[in-house]
């Protein structure tokens, strides 16, 4: 199976264990216990800790982040499923600097399309994208590696 495919099934584990935590707030590691029981590779599971870790840590910054996109709009008239989706989004761009935010970006799009509403995509990409802007803008964004290398390398004019 390829890495690719394995993040994606571990980001589709960590939206469904998130998702658990909101409903019912209980403890949270049995959560982590069998939502990840299956993930056999060390990797995968060390991605998907530092990550559920990392929202958790950090989701009043994560969600202070998403309510300054979305003027005049209550954080609770966010599907819930799409404000795990953005945390989750918004968290690798912010602290997983090996990870190209348009890679964390289409993730987060494409499991809105199995997970939540038709419209849920548009509205992820719009606030994610809006969110990159902000802190490119704003020189935060700490990416090495290929995650900024389109930035980098000039484009070519030459036509082949």
């Amino acid at each position: 199976m390829s890495h690719t495919y394995r993040r994606r099934i571990i980001r589709e584990k960590v939206l469904q264990l998130l998702y658990a935590f909101e409903m019912n707030a209980a403890n949270i590691e049995p959560l982590i216990k069998e939502t990840l029981a299956d993930v056999e590779d060390p990797a995968d599971k060390e991605f998907a800790n530092n990550l559920i870790n990392q929202i958790i840590l950090n989701k009043k910054k994560l969600d202070e982040l998403i309510k300054a996109r979305v003027d005049n709009w209550d954080l609770s008239r966010i599907a819930l499923i799409d404000r795990i989706l953005l945390r989750i989004g918004i968290c690798e761009i912010l602290f997983f600097p090996d990870i190209p935010p348009k890679v964390s970006i289409n993730e987060a799009i494409e499991i809105a399309k199995d997970y939540s509403t038709s419209s849920s995509g548009k509205f992820i990409n719009g606030i994610l994208d809006a969110i990159l802007a902000d802190l490119k803008k704003d020189n935060k964004l700490n990416k090495k590696g290929r995650g900024l290398l389109e930035e980098s390398l000039p484009k070519s004019s030459s036509k082949k």
